[in-house]
């Protein structure tokens, strides 16, 4: 998986990206240049919401699969534009999900970001 790891970029898509939020997650996106990956995304799940490291590590799993088994759509729609996307998910419900409703919400989340992508001209800013 094209995972979200570099801090300065994470740093970037929370400072100058923009983001929506679909309950229960808020969605992070920026386009960037720099790297050669098309998409790359990270999760996060809240201390203050989830105490227990076993409930935030089986949110982000759960929702890295959910993503992973979406995520087909949105790179084809910016390889078709040329363009590189990092996303982060940051999930901020109280109660633990069950894998429906994530899978729902990530779909939702890709959709919107697909209609972002198609929208945008083929040049970065």
């Amino acid at each position: 998986m094209e995972r979200l790891k570099s801090r300065k970029l994470i740093e970037q898509v929370f400072k100058s990206g923009n983001s929506f939020a679909i309950f229960p997650f808020r969605v992070f996106y920026l386009y960037v240049k720099s790297t050669t990956i098309p998409l790359q995304a990270g999760f996060g799940v809240s201390v203050k919401n989830f105490k227990k490291a076993v409930d935030r590590n089986r949110i982000k799993r759960l929702s890295r699969e959910a993503y992973r088994l979406q995520k087909n759509q949105l790179q084809e729609a910016l390889l078709e534009k040329e363009l590189q996307l990092a996303i982060f998910f940051i999930y901020n419900g109280k109660e633990l999900p069950l894998y429906t409703l994530i899978s729902g919400k990530i779909g939702i989340s890709l959709q919107r970001l697909i209609n972002l992508v198609n929208e945008k001209p083929a040049s970065i800013n």
